[in-house]
């Protein structure tokens, strides 16, 4: 497991937007996993801002996020499928196609948590995966107490996240609401995973997830058994660790 620790947000960014980059360059068929929220806009955007002065191929790039909100309009501002059309695929111009994302209303949730890792699959499996965690410790949607071996699922929300996504979408609440994500043995079967971080109200936790034990009331802790994971971190994230790493890769 390597710790590369970034002097402030902003090179933070940097970094992780240029590990994104250099995924697409060394294989120009990759199919890469994203993350959203308030981690991953910064990154984005230096992926796209780079792409608009210095274009490479993206003709057989496939993208996905590694889980959707359900039972919500594909449309809303918040759901996975938008902010990364918005973010990436869009300003890539990453073909349809190659843009691999489950539905967010449907009859049949399990059969299209199925075809989702299905049309993974065919595409050779993940390359990467950036991956966030939640304050919990969460990794997609994968809560405290998932168990390790779960496969793709439809998750229930947070409760806070959830009362914040009904305050905005004014769903009625007899709608069930709920995210679909990889499960946790899927997210490992990645090739390679990168933990991304920042901001000091995540240190706490990535001190729990990185040298506490690897359990699943902390869903993270599994990256440590993940043969190639980086955790990247900002100054802030990394505070509460970083006296106690021998080696770090700081950049």
């Amino acid at each position: 497991m390597k710790i590369t620790i970034a002097k402030n947000e902003q090179e933070f960014d940097t970094v992780a937007a240029w590990r994104i980059i250099a995924q697409m360059l060394m294989k120009p068929n990759a199919v890469i996993g994203l993350s959203t929220g308030q981690t991953t806009i910064g990154m984005h955007a230096i992926v796209s801002k780079i792409f608009s002065q210095y274009p490479w191929d993206v003709t057989n790039i496939t993208l996905f996020n590694v889980d959707e909100l359900t039972n919500l309009p594909r449309e809303y501002a918040g759901s996975c499928y938008t902010m990364i059309l918005n973010q990436l695929a869009g300003p890539l111009g990453i073909p349809e196609e190659n843009f691999i994302m489950p539905p967010t209303i449907s009859d049949d949730f399990e059969a299209e948590c199925l075809l989702f890792e299905k049309r993974l699959e065919e595409r050779g499996g993940a390359d990467l995966q950036m991956l966030g965690i939640g304050a919990n410790g969460h990794i997609g949607i994968n809560q405290p107490g998932t168990p390790f071996n779960s496969e793709s699922w439809v998750s229930p929300m947070d409760p806070d996240f959830e009362a914040r996504v009904r305050r905005e979408t004014q769903v009625p609440p007899e709608t069930v609401l709920g995210g679909l994500t990889r499960g946790i043995k899927n997210i490992m079967h990645t090739r390679k995973l990168i933990l991304i971080a920042k901001g000091e109200h995540k240190s706490e936790i990535i001190e729990k997830a990185i040298f506490g034990p690897v359990t699943t009331d902390i869903p993270a802790s599994i990256v440590q058994l993940h043969s190639d994971c980086e955790i990247l971190l900002d100054a802030a994230a990394s505070s509460r660790i970083v006296n106690r790493i021998q080696l770090i890769h700081k950049c």
